[in-house]
């Protein structure tokens, strides 16, 4: 089969492997669709692979089940079923694993696509049965990929603040993840204010039901918020840019006891003290989601009729994997996805 594999300083490989093989608890998928994200950028622009570093990408995955390991149940998985990969596994024993954390389980962590695991930017995908989660007949493939990271982690996030429709929510950040939260926080019922510096971002918040955007670029987006609610601030606001100053905003333009969550990854985070103690607001991280919250997610927008679909703006083919992530590198697209017949 076709795989990409990176090499690290901005270099990729498509090469021939073999067709995996499922063992007796693992599932094969033929993979329909697979996402890019924004942190494979890290993964293909770190420092050199080689040997056993070097894994298939694509922590995006979606498909259909091809092939069925001997001890796999026909309640995990069945030949011919549509699903979504949650795209990490470990001890299975520890409690993090129990609760459908995987990503947390401190003795044996496998990530999917592109740190220890091969991921789904392949013809086929082999993956513990226990990782796949039903992909809704009312949902693409498209979309089922799309959940299994950023969609999935904007959910996540929205879930951490407890989110109500009675609330204003500002959102920091419209790219992918950004713009699914505004996206589900919409349907959520609460008012959504979309924060971004590049215009092309900003019609699309508006196009994903944001109420307000506010052009980072042309005004202070602290100073925006505030005067968009009249109790001098949001309920809650959702940072999806890592941007150490965006963080800070983010805190900034929250009501006395609001709460903002960090989803961006990587880089720092500082504060003023007075934020959080004077004003006791609250700071909260989220790292993508449980195994359960995908479900959830899925079904959400599943019932809602939600067009998470429209979050990828360029469909791939496996051969134009270097071209692809050189626009994706250079921002010349948003959001791609690997596309397969």
């Amino acid at each position: 089969m076709r795989a990409v594999v990176f090499l690290g300083e901005g270099k990729l490989d498509l090469r021939e492997v073999p067709d995996p093989v499922p063992a007796p608890d693992e599932v094969v998928i033929r993979v329909k669709a697979s996402g890019m994200c924004g942190s494979d950028l890290h993964h293909l622009h770190g420092p050199r692979r080689t040997g056993a570093e070097l894994v298939i990408e694509g922590h995006e995955p979606c498909g259909v089940v091809e092939l069925v390991g001997d001890a796999v149940r026909p309640s995990e998985a069945t030949v011919g079923d549509r699903v979504m990969v949650h795209h990490y596994d470990g001890c299975r024993t520890c409690r993090y694993c129990r609760s459908g954390w995987t990503q947390y389980c401190p003795n044996a962590r496998t990530v999917y696509g592109g740190l220890n695991g091969d991921g789904g930017h392949a013809d086929f995908m082999k993956v513990p049965a226990h990782t796949l989660i039903r992909l809704p007949d009312e949902l693409s493939f498209k979309t089922g990929a799309a959940i299994s990271c950023g969609t999935g982690t904007a959910f996540g996030a929205i879930k951490r603040v407890g989110l109500s429709a009675d609330e204003t929510v500002a959102v920091f950040g419209q790219g992918p993840v950004g713009l699914s939260v505004t996206l589900l926080a919409k349907a959520f019922g609460a008012r959504v204010i979309a924060v971004d510096v590049e215009p092309s971002r900003l019609e699309m918040a508006k196009k994903f039901g944001a109420d307000h955007v506010i052009d980072a670029r042309e005004q202070d987006s602290v100073v925006a918020v505030r005067e968009l609610t009249r109790d001098g601030g949001a309920d809650k606001s959702i940072e999806c840019s890592a941007n150490a100053t965006v963080r800070r905003q983010a805190v900034q333009a929250l009501r006395q006891w609001g709460t903002a969550c960090m989803v961006g990854v990587f880089g720092t985070i500082e504060l003023d003290s007075e934020e959080l103690i004077q004003l006791q607001k609250t700071v909260v991280g989220s790292l993508t989601f449980s195994k359960n919250l995908q479900e959830e997610c899925a079904l959400f927008v599943a019932e809602r009729g939600l067009d998470v679909e429209s979050l990828f703006t360029d469909e791939f083919r496996l051969d134009e994997a270097e071209r692809a992530y050189e626009l994706f590198g250079r921002r010349e697209i948003g959001k791609g996805v690997f596309v397969f017949d």
